[in-house]
């Protein structure tokens, strides 16, 4: 028994090299990835109802896994962390696309709207408004300005917070705050309440 006891305690006891730590994890990576790759794959499809974005998803389910090193659970499983993941990134999915969808309604719309012919009274009061436009943009302050200007391209909050180098968290703020801003300034330039 003391003998037996020794031996774990001194294989216990015995560094692995770098290398013996990264094949034991690829290896046990490897059968993690056999075991739960189809249920995965599964879910997702069920989600996004899309055999390609699926393979997308499971894929970056496990460079996940595969990156923070995730070790079994006391019960021996990562399934939970797995599900869980897939699921989340599965409902992100959903909501990206459904705003893309949204943006692409939306462009669609505006350029059937420009579509109609435009006559000389239509071009005068565009190139005037977007006089006044620019004339305000120039009042505001210019991380106000900017910011404006980048959601308006089609930026979304992480791209104008990087861009900016500001804090994602405060660029809806800085964006709410430009909004009144240049409506109030809008207002006063254009002597009337006009639609923006």
């Amino acid at each position: 028994m003391a003998a037996g006891l020794a031996e774990r305690l001194e294989s216990a006891m015995t560094v692995q090299s770098p290398r013996e730590v990264r094949e034991s994890w690829e290896s046990r990576f490897e059968k993690l990835y056999l075991e739960h790759y189809g249920r995965v794959l599964s879910v997702l499809f069920r989600l996004t109802s899309s055999r390609s974005e699926a393979e997308e998803l499971s894929n970056e389910v496990f460079w996940k896994l595969y990156r923070q090193r995730l070790l079994p659970s006391p019960d021996g499983s990562v399934g939970g962390w797995l599900y869980r993941t897939a699921t989340n990134l599965g409902i992100d999915a959903l909501r990206k696309n459904a705003r893309r969808r949204e943006h692409e309604s939306e462009a669609a719309r505006i350029a059937f709207d420009s579509r109609r012919p435009a006559g000389p009274l239509d071009s005068v009061l565009r190139d005037e408004k977007r006089r006044r436009i620019r004339r305000v943009l120039a009042r505001l302050k210019p991380v106000q300005a900017q910011a404006l200007i980048l959601r308006a391209s089609g930026f979304s909050y992480h791209e104008v917070a990087k861009t900016l180098g500001i804090k994602r968290v405060s660029v809806g703020t800085l964006i709410l705050r430009a909004e009144r801003a240049f409506r109030k300034h809008f207002g006063a330039v254009a002597g009337e309440k006009e639609e923006i």
